[in-house]
């Protein structure tokens, strides 16, 4: 009886790397977070209060969030690598395919609508509308890996909501999002996950 208890487990395992990512790093989420949150206090402290698309200040805000998010890429695909490597699983097969494609076209969408409100100057429109489709975006990707990806989305989404009632609050509201929310989350992930293995 044992003996087939463990082939059950054995063949749920197998299922689930067939059908769901799993080397995603939870001290990933830690590092973005991390990233997050000192591009906010950068832009704090350097930027204006006010600021048009040609600013100076503008551009420094747009180079800060560009370099956070080139880091936190980086940083995800190289921890990620190594988790991968340590469970034997590669990092590009068709599960990780299906999780990228699902992630990217909200994202997407969300950036090239974010780009557009830039153009036509509505500003404080922006923090919320990357959050909002971040979380979508989560939560799209979900079916693919991990179901605490999808509580996250579902979080970041709240917090976009929040950021499109109280405007003037953008900065604040995606310190929240892409900083505290990521760290909790990927603390959560390192030590349900990542320690285990």
């Amino acid at each position: 009886m044992e003996n087939y208890l463990k082939d059950i487990q054995d063949i749920k395992k197998m299922m689930d790397r067939s059908s769901q990512f799993l080397s995603l790093s939870g001290l990933a989420g830690v590092m973005a977070g991390i990233y997050a949150l000192i591009g906010a206090y950068i832009v704090n402290t350097v930027a204006g209060e006010s600021y048009t698309l040609e600013s100076y200040d503008f551009k420094f805000i747009l180079a800060v969030a560009g370099a956070v998010l080139v880091l936190s890429v980086v940083t995800a695909f190289l921890l990620t690598m190594q988790k991968a490597k340590k469970q034997g699983e590669s990092i590009w097969n068709s599960t990780s395919k299906r999780l990228a494609v699902n992630f990217l076209v909200p994202l997407g969408t969300g950036g090239i609508f974010a780009l557009l409100l830039m153009k036509n100057h509505y500003y404080g429109l922006i923090a919320p509308i990357t959050l909002i489709f971040y979380g979508l975006s989560l939560i799209n990707a979900s079916k693919y890996t991990v179901r605490d990806v999808r509580y996250l989305g579902l979080t970041i989404i709240i917090i976009g909501l929040f950021a499109t009632a109280y405007m003037g609050y953008g900065l604040e509201f995606w310190a929240l999002g892409f900083g505290v929310c990521h760290i909790i989350y990927g603390t959560v992930m390192h030590f349900k996950y990542d320690r285990n293995n």
